[in-house]
């Protein structure tokens, strides 16, 4: 039953969006047609995640009701390292840009976007200079 409905789901949005493609085709992607485009993939973006916390709550809570408090414990860690990144964002002037300057709040949020794409680079890269040599020291045991 709910293979079906997922089914279903999955077809509508694939059809909605090749629509607004063709749309966007059509009227040689102009500034309306970019826009709704943008706006469907924020809405195809929020989606995804909304189901993937709502799946995952919900298979955690069905199979390990005690796991739940380990996604809260994660949730809230991520919330404060988006709180951290959105702190130190400084949300300066551009410099050299001729155009219509951003809002503060548009200057703000891209440093703050800036800021956790470095920090999350570095900790990728940490993660992974960090398994190999885990990985070496636990294959000479």
């Amino acid at each position: 039953m709910y293979a079906k409905i997922a089914k279903w789901i999955s077809w509508a949005l694939i059809i909605i969006s090749v629509i607004l493609i063709v749309i966007g085709f059509m009227g040689d992607f102009g500034d309306g047609a970019v826009d709704t485009v943008l706006k469907w993939a924020y809405v195809l973006f929020i989606a995804a995640v909304a189901l993937i916390f709502i799946l995952e709550i919900a298979v955690s809570v069905s199979n390990n009701p005690k796991s739940l408090v380990k996604m809260g414990i994660g949730l809230v860690a991520v919330v404060v390292v988006a709180l951290l990144a959105y702190v130190t964002a400084s949300g300066s002037e551009l410099v050299g840009y001729l155009g219509t300057p951003p809002t503060k709040s548009t200057l703000k949020l891209a440093d703050t976007l800036l800021n956790l794409v470095y920090l999350l680079a570095v900790v990728a890269f940490l993660s992974i200079i960090f398994g190999e040599i885990l990985a070496t020291i636990r294959n000479k045991k």
